[in-house]
């Protein structure tokens, strides 16, 4: 977008000249990238009914945001270009990661984009020189202070460890933060009485497995690392007896372009493969699914959490994930997949991990998550909460598309 695509209305001085429905707090959602957008939607499903609120959307500055302005306007979102964005006054801004916030001027609502906050990063001492010590990013000076103030009013975290993390690495921070849960593994939970559902739009029939491949961004995930895996493991299961659905990170889509991905994955799509589309809500198919190979990606954490069989993917020098992380807890537990011997007996075999250990660390308020983050959106907006029930709810129209819609 350029100058020349700002909007009108509902914000700037003459909106007033234009807007139907007037009073109403505005609400930006900065949007970093997909995968970010996945998490922002669930917000966003809390709270864009009230009367009371005017949702915009923006494109915030991030290497991997290419594909995310053309999303916003195919699912019908009011999009503002981040120039306006940095220019104009907000009852409250919402994002899932950091890149730009200190310019907007709302207070500003941060939450994660994964499973919790696993990735650890060598932060610089004095003369840019790399301390000893890790970092959780995330939690960390670097990403929450900006000229000597922190930028978030409200930091969502998703277990009660994340506060200790922060308060060892930021504590200046810690009084913003409110441990609210995970919304993404609540609305998974609560998706899984449509299982059966699910498992009809995606064709898949009750004598068949549904085998999900899931991998995360960069040369250490299994798309990246392994490249002929994939392919091979389509070649040793069965179709009659298998279906695969592959869920690949955002960020390898935009990193790569829509057509490279599809081109290193056609032989496999004509086998019968289904390539899920990086706009689509990947839960239902996790919902659906028999089985899960992956890498240490926050998926694989979320399947482990429900109790999903998982197999791991042994990466090339995958880095450790922060300690007490669900990523952790499965790299620790789910059975190692072995390239050298046949595919399709280990699938076969694959073993769920302690559910309930995995879902222990991902969040520490289950069930809860929803009523938690609206209770603190409306405190920020100044606006009495509404008590809505079944907070917990499942995957709601913005969320779920198109569950079966492969690319």
């Amino acid at each position: 977008m350029t100058d020349l695509d700002w909007v009108v209305a509902p914000i700037g001085i003459d909106a007033e000249r234009w807007i139907t429905r007037s009073g109403c707090r505005t609400i930006l959602i900065a949007v970093h990238t997909m995968a970010a957008l996945r998490r922002l939607l669930d917000i966003v499903d809390l709270i864009e009914d009230d009367a009371r609120v005017q949702i915009l959307f923006t494109v915030a500055p991030d290497v991997f945001n290419i594909t995310v302005e053309s999303h916003l306007r195919g699912i019908g979102a009011l999009v503002i270009p981040w120039q306006q964005a940095t220019r104009e006054k907000f009852d409250l801004a919402i994002a899932a990661a950091h890149g730009g916030l200190h310019e907007l001027h709302a207070p500003i609502v941060l939450m994660a984009h994964g499973a919790g906050r696993a990735r650890l990063v060598q932060p610089s001492g004095p003369g840019g020189r790399p301390v000893n010590e890790q970092s959780v990013y995330g939690l960390d000076a670097p990403r929450l202070v900006r000229d000597g103030r922190i930028v978030a009013s409200a930091l969502l975290l998703s277990h009660d460890h994340e506060r200790q993390v922060l308060l060892r690495q930021c504590p200046e921070a810690a009084p913003l933060s409110v441990v609210v849960g995970d919304p993404c593994f609540d609305r998974l939970v609560s998706g899984l009485p449509q299982r059966r559902r699910y498992r009809r739009m995606l064709g898949v029939s009750d004598d068949r497995s549904l085998v999900v491949i899931s991998s995360t961004w960069g040369e250490k995930g299994l798309f990246g690392s392994a490249p002929q895996l994939l392919p091979r493991l389509i070649q040793q299961l069965p179709a009659a007896a298998c279906q695969v659905a592959t869920l690949l990170h955002p960020a390898i889509w935009a990193a790569h372009g829509r057509r490279q991905v599809l081109a290193w994955t056609r032989a496999c799509r004509t086998a019968g493969m289904i390539l899920v589309d990086p706009g689509d809500d990947w839960r239902p198919y996790i919902a659906a699914a028999d089985r899960l190979i992956g890498d240490q990606g926050s998926v694989t954490a979320y399947g482990a959490a429900i109790g999903l069989p998982v197999l791991r993917v042994r990466t090339a020098a995958a880095a450790l994930p922060a300690a007490g992380s669900p990523q952790s807890v499965v790299l620790a537990e789910a059975t190692l997949l072995d390239p050298q011997e046949p595919l399709h007996p280990q699938v076969l075999n694959a073993r769920p991990i302690d559910r309930n250990r995995v879902a222990g660390v991902l969040t520490s308020q289950p069930g809860r998550a929803g009523q938690l983050i609206r209770r603190t959106l409306y405190r920020l907006m100044g606006l009495p909460d509404r008590e809505m029930p079944g907070d917990a709810r499942g995957f709601g129209p913005s969320s779920d598309p198109n569950p079966g819609k492969a690319a």
